[in-house]
């Protein structure tokens, strides 16, 4: 039974790999219901996995800003709470939800609770994980190398491996579905910033 199990956890997310864009995943929002990505054709997208009790959670204040800025000219900002990382996403998808708009007032899509690491991982990660590896965390900046030293001990081999690393992954997705950019926790809005107004041009 663990066999067959474990065969069609590796079909589905080699099945997810396959697909020739974001516009072919169906997750689901954080009341539970189905949402196609096939609604957000021609927007830029930013797809981030989020936590509410991590030293990156402030970034919900900055990823607010960016939404207000540019979503009048078609961007999307979408948030997976995922709590692989520490435990730091506790509570339900509309506990989470009541969290950030009670402290960082967001107004972007957030959706069910995940996993995007591992057997029971979301095939759209798995899908994004297959296009944009680890890029490396910014060493310069103080989390990003003690994260990097952390992952180091638990496993040299960590930057060769796709694997989402820590809260607040952000993947970019141009127009068209694809992806094309992989922004690590450490990565400064501002980065992230200057490519999604190039890709709204």
């Amino acid at each position: 039974m663990k066999k067959i199990l474990i065969a069609m956890m590796l079909f589905c997310a080699l099945t997810a790999v396959a697909q020739k864009n974001v516009y072919g995943f169906t997750v689901k929002d954080d009341v539970g219901q189905s949402v196609s990505l096939k609604q957000y054709k021609g927007q830029v997208l930013l797809i981030v996995n989020t936590a509410t009790r991590c030293g990156f959670t402030p970034q919900y204040k900055e990823m607010e800003a960016l939404y207000q800025k540019y979503h009048s000219q078609g961007f999307e900002l979408l948030d997976f709470p995922c709590n692989q990382f520490g435990e730091q996403a506790p509570g339900t998808a509309q506990e989470i939800r009541q969290f950030c708009e009670a402290n960082f007032d967001v107004h972007f899509p957030q959706f069910d609770k995940i996993d995007v690491n591992g057997p029971q991982q979301e095939p759209l990660f798995a899908y994004l994980k297959a296009k944009q590896g680890f890029q490396g965390f910014d060493l310069n900046d103080r989390l990003g190398k003690l994260l990097d030293e952390m992952m180091e001990k638990q496993d040299p081999d960590f930057r060769q491996k796709p694997d989402i690393k820590w809260n607040f992954t952000k993947f970019l997705i141009d127009k068209k579905g694809r992806v094309v950019k992989r922004y690590e926790p450490t990565a400064p809005m501002s980065e992230v910033e200057a490519d999604v107004a190039r890709l709204l041009k």
